[in-house]
């Protein structure tokens, strides 16, 4: 895989999870600190954009391992896991940015269905500013079956959707073990999926636009989780 942007390549190295292999950076970015004592060859922009294939590479792009996946049943497995389910997100921008506010809100990790849902691609990692490179995320075969098990685990599971259905978003408690379950664009949850929910959540929307872009829903939601488990002491 080849990696692009500062922030991928230096958390990459940073996390140490897997393998880089070789850096490559314009003159200009083999200046940036976290780049010493790391071989670097040094490349024109034209030859790193040929290289990783996007022109947003920031001078910066390295040859890294594949992504190293979770696994499911271990996040469930940690004491009161925060996890935040995608329901076939295929945007790529969308999945990098809601790993990025899951990383800084310290959940435990991020679960993705195999099929129909973007993978942890350079694009995804270039959008998550390189957060998928600390941050655990595993991927399942049925995510329907998976919230079955994170039930069976001691976990409450949440989705995000509007409709009748669904409570204010701050009116569950957030504590203990929490799944968010967040749909696609426009698709919103599959019907099994919200069916395998405890409970669907709303955010209130006063403007004239009918709802808010995935990620920001996803950011506006884990931020009151992080509050209120703040407030409670866990």
């Amino acid at each position: 895989m080849i990696l692009y942007g500062r922030n991928p390549v230096r958390e990459a190295l940073r996390a140490g999870r897997r393998p880089v292999r070789r850096v490559w950076a314009t003159r200009g970015a083999t200046r940036e600190p976290w780049l010493r004592g790391v071989p670097v060859v040094e490349e024109r922009p034209e030859q790193i954009e040929r290289r990783c294939g996007s022109p947003a590479h920031q001078g910066v792009c390295a040859d890294v391992g594949a992504y190293p996946y979770a696994d499911a049943a271990q996040l469930l497995a940690e004491p009161d896991p925060l996890i935040v389910a995608l329901d076939e997100l295929e945007d790529p921008q969308n999945v990098g940015a809601i790993c990025r506010t899951a990383e800084c809100v310290g959940a435990t990790g991020v679960v993705l269905p195999e099929r129909r849902s973007a993978e942890v691609t350079p694009a995804v990692c270039k959008a998550s500013a390189g957060a998928v490179e600390h941050l655990p995320v595993a991927r399942v075969r049925n995510l329907a079956d998976f919230l079955l098990e994170a039930k069976a685990a001691g976990c409450w599971c949440y989705g995000a959707a509007a409709g009748d259905r669904a409570v204010p978003y701050d009116e569950p408690d957030w504590r203990g073990g929490v799944v968010l379950v967040l749909g696609a664009e426009g698709k919103g949850l599959r019907r099994r999926v919200a069916e395998s929910c405890d409970q669907l959540v709303a955010l209130p929307l006063r403007g004239r636009i009918g709802s808010l872009n995935v990620s920001a829903a996803a950011a506006a939601i884990l931020y009151e989780i992080l509050q209120r488990r703040l407030d409670s002491g866990s």
